[in-house]
């Protein structure tokens, strides 16, 4: 049929073009109200190269016998088995190692990290376990940091060749506002004693059972810290004011912070290896004067890895005394030691004498067992002391009444200018010209390289700037679980990932 004849003029080769609907996107839903069955294979959950295979490795190493004495759960009695010991030390030390020192946190933590349920099995832990474990069994953790630092020896990581001492504060848990003088502290011990007498006398309709048991728990403590707090004050030597101590953390003090400033804190002690800086030594402190400190340090040493060939230690803990007692232990002690300028202040500031008249201006005359003054006046010889690595002679003026100097020399002496002077033994002049030696110089540069790494590396690495747990005992343990975690992480790193880069490879 002719198209044209019923349609004039219309076009019927093409049809007219049709809009293109928009594609809609087809997407998976997320739908969270559904229950899924997910299959886990809990090996797999970490790859074969993460740390805390190499954590859970170097614990089974070791002996825990000592742990197991303190679990009261045996096989054939009634009872729930108790968490293995070497679950609970490597999650402490893994937690460590990531800057986490929260009991409640690992607690969350092993609800959903992987590495934490690879250690776990998936089960979670309760943070009170977590908690009491950390604060618990100090001989057993001292034991195991003995043992690792014997894994360390074996692996030739420790030689006890050289050790570098130093020390670095850490601050306690306290505030400074509860640092409180001796009146307070026996009037808030009177309150809280009488809470507690309160409490006892409350009824267990008008509190619950679990909630009195808590509450006097908590004021039973509050009640020994104030008393623990009072007992702390007769330590504490008071000066420009008077002396105070915290009600929280008795054992605490206030120390100058290496960035400035003041806070409550403890003194930790660390002794490093200078081979591969291996922490093989720690102690801590409620005293910030690290030259008395040494003796003790040198005992935990000794009974710890035994005693070095070679200590390296700052100005902070050279004293005369100290290296006497590095002679009689058969120590090389390196340390420059500073001559004491203490009688040149008081003589100045004290007694209002001038620069030109200072000790040091007034020489020594062998030959008349003297010392001459500035203005040429002979002093005589009084008596003289024995002290540790020395010994003071004391020499004093006959003419300093008539003298024109007076003013300026000895203003407040009715007998006239006293002056001493210091002649060491000859152990300590054998250490000053020993120090005074290239090599012993050398040695000393090396110093602040080795000894300060760790208190650096445990503070911004592992986190420990503040103490999570109070009193001295205590704090020290939470550092041994830093040092501890420091020194594994060290041989994860020189040992354990060499070794397993080399087979596979």
């Amino acid at each position: 049929m002719d198209n044209e004849g019923l349609f004039p003029g219309t076009d019927l080769s093409s049809s007219p073009e049709k809009k293109e609907e928009p594609k809609k996107p087809r997407l998976r839903k997320i739908e969270r109200r559904q229950m899924v069955l997910h299959p886990v294979e809990i090996e797999n959950l970490v790859p074969f190269d993460h740390e805390v295979r190499a954590i859970w490795e170097i614990i089974g190493s070791v002996d825990l016998s000592s742990y197991h004495d303190h679990i009261g759960a045996f096989e054939g009695k009634a009872g729930a088995p108790a968490f293995d010991p070497r679950l609970l030390v490597s999650i402490w030390i893994y937690s460590y190692s990531r800057s986490i020192n929260s009991s409640r946190e690992i607690a969350r933590l092993t609800e959903y990290d992987p590495a934490y349920q690879w250690l776990t099995g998936m089960r979670p832990l309760n943070y009170h376990t977590l908690a009491d474990f950390r604060s618990s069994y100090g001989e057993s953790l001292r034991h195991l940091y003995a043992q690792v630092l014997a894994t360390l020896s074996l692996e030739g990581i420790i030689t006890m060749e050289r050790v570098m001492h130093d020390g670095t504060k850490i601050k306690a848990l306290a505030a400074d506002r509860t640092f409180r003088r001796e009146k307070t502290l026996r009037k808030l011990l009177v309150e809280a004693e009488a809470h507690v007498k309160a409490m006892e006398e409350t009824s267990e309709e008008e509190m619950s059972l679990r909630r009195k048991k808590a509450r006097e728990r908590a004021l039973h403590e509050r009640k020994e810290r104030l008393s623990h707090a009072l007992d702390e004050l007769k330590k504490i030597t008071p000066r420009a004011t008077e002396a105070r101590a915290s009600s929280t953390d008795p054992e605490s003090r206030i120390m100058k912070q290496p960035g400035g400033g003041y806070a409550p804190s403890y003194n930790l002690q660390l002794s490093t290896d200078a081979h591969e800086k291996a922490i093989i030594a720690l102690s801590l402190s409620s005293s910030a004067n690290d030259q008395i400190l040494l003796p003790h340090a040198l005992k935990v040493l000794e009974e710890t890895t035994g005693l070095p060939d070679q200590l390296v230690v700052d100005q902070g803990f050279t004293s005369r005394g100290n290296v006497l007692m590095a002679e009689a232990k058969g120590i090389d002690l390196i340390g420059p030691m500073r001559e004491s300028s203490s009688g040149k202040a008081v003589a100045l500031n004290i007694c209002r004498i001038t620069e030109d008249f200072s000790p040091d201006k007034f020489l020594f005359d062998p030959e008349r067992n003297g010392m001459i003054c500035p203005q040429g006046k002979l002093l005589l010889f009084r008596f003289k002391r024995l002290k540790k690595g020395k010994t003071v002679y004391s020499y004093q003026g006959k003419e300093c009444a008539a003298c024109p100097s007076k003013p300026s020399c000895s203003p407040t002496s009715r007998r006239g200018r006293m002056v001493c002077r210091i002649e060491n033994d000859p152990e300590i002049t054998a250490f000053l010209a020993k120090m005074e030696t290239p090599q012993a110089k050398n040695i000393y540069k090396q110093r602040a390289e080795v000894a300060e790494f760790p208190n650096l590396w445990i503070k911004e690495k592992l986190g420990l700037r503040r103490f999570r747990l109070k009193g001295l005992q205590k704090a020290e343990m939470e550092a041994r679980w830093a040092c501890l975690t420091y020194n594994i992480k060290l041989w994860i790193r020189l040992c354990w990932k060499p070794r397993l880069m080399s087979t596979v490879g």
